[in-house]
């Protein structure tokens, strides 16, 4: 078996921006740069919290040059190029995928049949395929119905909308459109051409899906740590995921092939990563790149750069939690707090709200990486660049600070020179 290959820790870091499209950020262009985004990585994990935008709009924002969000939803719910499913988690990724995620729809028919029978609990799932064909695109709210039974961790749903959802995973429906964050449903027929629904599955027999999938989640991560956690999860095609031991079985064999590289870095001694054999030019670019660009933006809590926290904080040095689910009196800095990138490093933190009937963008905390010079003019002025195209992103029209970020005078000044420009 060959040696790792050993590169340091700036040109790890040069490779995991360059890989996620922020080398720098905001190089891609239109539609044509999310799709190209996802041929890299495979899918945007999908959540429904919305401070400042969707985790898929603010992971594009960071990428895509003058980004609107009503590409992502043309893509999404007119051109169809996009297709919401589960990959990791709730995920947008290319419609052209829906083949390879058989398994994952045949695991649902297990796990749901019986209970969409007319004898199972699910029954009403009958009368919401034909509400649907009847009348076309419709939500949970739609259907009359006021029997509920427990489901997902216990919570109490009404049958319609349970119905809707298995119907959904099992690929019998697909999302027409949103409203904010409520799914209406059409009849996947409706939605994917004809060749797609019956194209068989690209990899018919177990060890081809895991060495797929596995080999395209090494992707969606860049340089992927064994240890990644809930990052490998969902490999097996159901909720949950294959085990450790069979994920170390499939990777070997998957390095065994030559289709995944391992890579060491020189100051992060004892560690492995893997890196997909394709993308090795790219790595080689990196370690040749002279210094970054020095542009800033701000980062996505579930971007897919973020996806691996403790990788983040071996080639970064910046240690990040997402702290929407702690406790407000056991938060460190505070609900939504989004990572700040410039050149190659990860230097602050920034806690933002948009305000919406008001158009204005509070920042209410900012907090500078203790080793980061902050004297830097083209620093500053970086910040005030993405400043102002955060605004324009949100629709906003004003900035008011509040909090460490009143405080801070480099981000009273940014804020100013984004206004003002």
């Amino acid at each position: 078996m060959a040696d790792p290959i050993s590169i340091s820790k700036a040109q790890a870091r040069r490779f995991m921006l360059a890989h996620h499209q922020l080398l720098p950020p905001r190089k891609l262009k239109g539609k044509a740069g999310i799709l190209e985004y996802l041929d890299r990585v495979g899918s945007i994990q999908f959540d429904s919290i919305n401070v400042v935008g969707g985790n898929p709009d603010l992971v594009l924002q960071s990428r895509i040059a003058h980004y609107q969000p009503k590409w992502l939803q043309e893509l999404l719910y007119q051109d169809r190029q996009l297709i919401d499913g589960w990959d990791k988690q709730a995920s947008i990724f290319q419609s052209s995928e829906w083949p390879y995620f058989a398994r994952r729809r045949q695991a649902m028919q297990v796990y749901y049949g019986p209970e969409l029978k007319s004898s199972g609990k699910l029954a009403v799932a009958k009368k919401v395929r034909s509400a649907i064909k009847d009348r076309g695109p419709l939500s949970s709210i739609d259907i009359k119905d006021d029997e509920r039974i427990d489901w997902h961790w216990g919570i109490p749903a009404r049958t319609t909308r349970a119905a809707m959802e298995a119907l959904y995973a099992v690929g019998q429906l697909g999302i027409h459109h949103r409203v904010h964050t409520r799914r209406h449903f059409d009849l996947i027929e409706n939605l994917l051409s004809s060749a797609l629904l019956r194209a068989k599955d690209p990899n018919p027999q177990e060890d081809e899906y895991l060495d797929w999938h596995l080999t395209r989640r090494v992707g969606s991560m860049g340089l992927a740590h064994p240890k990644a956690g809930e990052s490998w999860s969902g490999l097996r095609g159901s909720y949950g995921g294959i085990s450790a031991v069979e994920r170390k079985a499939a990777m070997q064999r998957l390095i065994d092939q030559g289709h995944v590289l391992q890579v060491a870095i020189k100051q992060v001694p004892k560690q492995i990563f893997y890196l997909r054999a394709t993308d090795l030019p790219a790595l080689e670019a990196a370690t040749r790149a002279s210094r970054a660009m020095q542009r800033a933006a701000f980062i996505a809590p579930l971007d897919n750069l973020m996806w691996q926290r403790h990788v983040i904080a071996m080639i970064f040095d910046f240690e990040y939690t997402w702290e929407v689910y702690v406790p407000a009196i056991k938060r460190k800095y505070g609900y939504y707090v989004l990572p700040v990138l410039y050149g190659d490093q990860l230097i602050a933190r920034v806690d933002p709200k948009y305000h919406r009937d008001s158009q204005i963008l509070e920042i209410k905390g900012w907090w500078w990486q203790s080793n980061i010079e902050i004297q830097d003019t083209s620093m500053h002025a970086a910040i005030a660049q993405a400043l102002k195209v955060f605004l324009v992103y949100l629709g906003a029209n004003n900035i008011e600070l509040s909090g460490t970020a009143k405080q801070d005078v480099v981000i009273r000044q940014a804020a100013k020179l984004a206004l003002e420009n």
